[in-house]
């Protein structure tokens, strides 16, 4: 019987993995950890910043999800786009070519910390805009500003704990042998869900960890990440996951 791998991405986000895990012979139980309402202001501050776009010299991405709202909030107000664009990862460049925006700048490593050492280069003087989840880690505002950037947060949306999840939790975990993590934000969100649900992590369940922030987030809340994807897409997260489960059986 094919290994259970438990997804817990976003469910409009999930089926990349999905569909990934399924190539290699496992089977996917998907249960959103995450879910996605407008920011608390409503778009608001990212409705003003898109009609000052000409006052910047850079918009910065961190998501696929991002793009996707950044995108929809432009064609309504049809502004022009003409500063440069920066992206965090291959998934977020891919969403930002298919919505049409000319990436101008794609960080090495798919985590913070390496699309600002990208920015440096270019952060004295500039005025960049950051297009992003409403909570969120700071280092990229904060090492770009200290370079001499003026960096404006507007947020696309935020990322709420989905709690209809907990009964399906309490029913499909006990029988999962891996789960899968993509962000920091599913790891935290998870380990909620399990509190609420009153329900622990199946014994030798792998976890698996998209990269280094996430897997540092696992190691703050006390579990350490089995394995590590090699590179930070979910493509070679379902490898490490296939590889894990084969050297279990």
């Amino acid at each position: 019987m094919a290994a259970r791998v438990l997804v817990t991405r976003a469910p409009h986000q999930a089926s990349a993995l999905g569909d990934a895990l399924i190539a290699h012979g496992l089977r996917v139980v998907s249960i959103p950890t995450i879910a996605l309402t407008p920011p608390a202001d409503d778009y608001a501050t990212l409705d003003r910043e898109l009609t000052q776009l000409d006052e910047y010299d850079w918009i910065l991405f961190t998501s696929a999800n991002a793009v996707a709202v950044f995108a929809e909030r432009l064609e309504d107000q049809a502004v022009p786009l003409s500063c440069g664009i920066a992206s965090i990862g291959a998934a977020t460049t891919k969403a930002l070519r298919e919505a049409g925006f000319p990436v101008r700048l794609q960080a090495q490593t798919a985590i913070a910390e390496s699309l600002a050492k990208s920015l440096l280069p270019h952060a004295k003087g500039s005025k960049m805009l950051l297009v992003r989840a409403e909570q969120g880690r700071d280092i990229l505002i904060e090492t770009l500003t200290a370079a001499g950037a003026e960096v404006t947060l507007a947020p696309a949306y935020r990322s709420v704990i989905p709690m209809e999840s907990v009964d399906r939790l309490k029913r499909e975990l006990p029988n999962v042998h891996a789960i899968t993590f993509t962000s920091s934000s599913a790891v935290q969100n998870l380990f909620a869900l399990l509190d609420a649900a009153k329900v622990g992590l199946p014994p030798s369940v792998v976890l698996a960890s998209i990269g280094p922030i996430t897997t540092a987030t696992l190691q703050e809340l006390g579990h350490k990440a089995t394995i590590e994807a090699r590179d930070a897409c979910v493509a070679a997260l379902a490898v490490a996951v296939a590889t894990a489960l084969r050297n279990q059986a």
